[in-house]
């Protein structure tokens, strides 16, 4: 394929290390495509115990998010062939998806952990950070220490993930520590 619009047309493009879900479909932002709000589609494949021991922590982003938990059987798209668990706001109210789901985050709202607990058939899952940038601002206060000290915070750190964070107002409710 070759055009003037080539550029708007990303195909897979496999980070140089593994990823601990499954293959990255792809990963772009405003510094990949300029203009594009940053996307992250990867494979989630069979496993019978979580890959991550906490998940990813909590955290909230600048900008809203969708995540989205697409299942991959043609004779029944509902099912996703898993079990996630998300938790949603300061309080970690938990929930478990196992259908087909999209998950809408507004804006500065808490959510995290998320993890697939288990997994029967691939599924796809896609991030769509609705800024340029990729945000992150973690909340490892609502963690219990046990948890945090689980966490691999080498990964899951906000030096590197909240570039452009500078918009992000201060929580305004009370968070104790767990």
């Amino acid at each position: 394929m070759a055009g003037k619009y080539e550029r708007y047309f990303l195909k897979v493009d496999p980070p140089p290390y593994p990823f601990i879900m499954g293959p990255i479909i792809r990963r772009w932002d405003s510094r990949t495509v300029p203009g594009s709000n940053f996307y992250f589609i990867h494979w989630v494949l069979p496993h019978e115990e979580p890959r991550m021991k906490i998940g990813h922590p909590p955290h909230a982003h600048a900008e809203a998010e969708l995540l989205i938990h697409l299942g991959t059987d043609p004779n029944n798209p509902k099912d996703l062939g898993a079990e996630v668990e998300i938790c949603m706001g300061p309080e970690l109210e938990k929930y478990v998806i196992t259908e087909t789901t999209v998950i809408f985050i507004p804006p500065n709202f808490i959510h995290g952990p998320w993890n697939p607990r288990r997994t029967t058939r691939p599924w796809i899952f896609i991030e769509i950070n609705q800024g340029l940038r990729h945000t992150e601002k973690f909340f490892p206060q609502l963690l219990s220490r046990e948890e945090r000290a689980r966490l691999d915070w080498n990964f899951w750190h906000d030096e590197n993930m909240s570039e452009g964070y500078s918009n992000m107002p201060r929580y305004l409710g009370k968070i104790k520590d767990r």
